[in-house]
């Protein structure tokens, strides 16, 4: 169970064993506060009955104030148990209760934010952080190490829950936070955990902290879940560095490969869909040629068979007509020619074969 709360122990205090002290006797305090007035008073005599009175009713007072109420605070809740069973809960303020030990007071610290430190301790009003190697180095799932230095922060959400149902709840809190973060850490790469899945590891553990603590019905709420260095250990972290140096430029060189490829195959593809496009292009025109071609002869065919005389003397016409239509020649009529001279140019004759070697 918490340990008791100021004003849980009566106005006296707690007793020299850890428990409250016995209420004094009532008669016993008027009794040497008389005294001490006699000795006050000149000539020790003693005070006048109605002087006595208002003293007695004063202290009367006094002691009923301190007995009857119980102050709480702006960050606290009031919680009241009566014979050890919670009867109340009582806002900040001033609030009436029996005396102890019929009443007791506990009074937790609903509102304020608690701070726990996995991994190391920071000092009060210093920057100096203290690591903690047995808690802070953990296993990942790949089997490597890994220091973490984490800070969770929490709240009581219910605080009867908080004071009753778990024993030192702040021990069992710290010691939630360590087997859950080692649980997140376990079942993880240590690449991811050192580059981009802190937030989701925080994500994670928060979540698992949340569960566990609702399942032991502790009455604390995870606010938030902060790794504050997530490094490898001292001991090889040069070598790491080196490590990921040679991934970093593995991972540029898989960039620039990367780059050249998306240059260099849309380049290709256009260069092989120019070649497919001319082959198609060929295809057409040749099919188209022989298919003229095909019909061309067919209705020549057509007309053969209606003249075929005719139609082979126009074929020989057009076809002497396609040979000579491009060479220099001179036709000459024996008949007509009587007084031509023939010649024969060797000269010319002579550079053809010579044009041809």
């Amino acid at each position: 169970m918490a340990p008791r709360n100021r004003n849980g122990g009566g106005p006296w205090g707690p007793g020299p064993s850890g428990g409250p002290h016995q209420q004094p006797d009532l008669e016993q305090l008027l009794k040497r506060g008389q005294d001490r007035l006699k000795q006050m008073m000149p000539g020790g005599s003693g005070l006048p009955g109605s002087l006595m009175f208002l003293v007695v009713v004063v202290l009367a007072a006094i002691l009923a104030f301190y007995a009857f109420t119980f102050r709480v605070s702006p960050d606290e809740l009031g919680v009241v148990m009566r014979f050890g069973k919670i009867s109340q809960q009582e806002p900040p303020g001033l609030h009436f209760r029996l005396p102890y030990p019929i009443d007791e007071v506990r009074l937790p610290k609903v509102t304020r934010q608690n701070i726990i430190e996995i991994g190391m301790r920071a000092g009060v009003g210093t920057r100096v952080v203290t690591e903690v190697l047995q808690e802070s180095l953990m296993l990942t799932g790949d089997e490597n190490i890994i220091d973490i230095h984490c800070v969770v922060f929490w709240r009581i959400k219910n605080a009867q829950h908080y004071l009753f149902n778990i024993q030192n709840p702040e021990i069992t809190v710290k010691d939630v936070a360590e087997s859950a973060i080692r649980d997140i850490v376990g079942q993880s790469n240590i690449q991811p955990l050192l580059t981009g899945a802190r937030q989701k590891t925080e994500q994670a553990v928060q979540k698992l902290m949340q569960d566990v603590l609702d399942s032991y019905g502790a009455g604390v709420s995870i606010d938030q879940v902060q790794l504050q260095k997530v490094d490898p250990p001292t001991q090889v972290i040069d070598a790491f560095r080196d490590v990921q140096a040679a991934r970093a430029d593995q991972q540029r060189l898989q960039n620039e490969a990367g780059s050249y490829a998306n240059k260099v195959v849309p380049e290709a593809r256009g260069e092989a869909e120019r070649i497919l496009q001319g082959a198609r292009a060929y295809k057409e025109q040749t099919v188209a040629e022989a298919t003229g071609q095909t019909a061309r002869f067919l209705k020549v065919y057509e007309e053969y068979k209606k003249a075929p005389e005719v139609t082979r003397k126009r074929m020989y016409l057009e076809t002497m007509e396609r040979v000579l239509g491009g060479t220099d020649k001179i036709i000459i009529d024996s008949k007509n020619a009587q007084g031509v001279v023939p010649f024969l140019s060797l000269d010319q004759l002579q550079k053809r074969k010579e044009g041809a070697k």
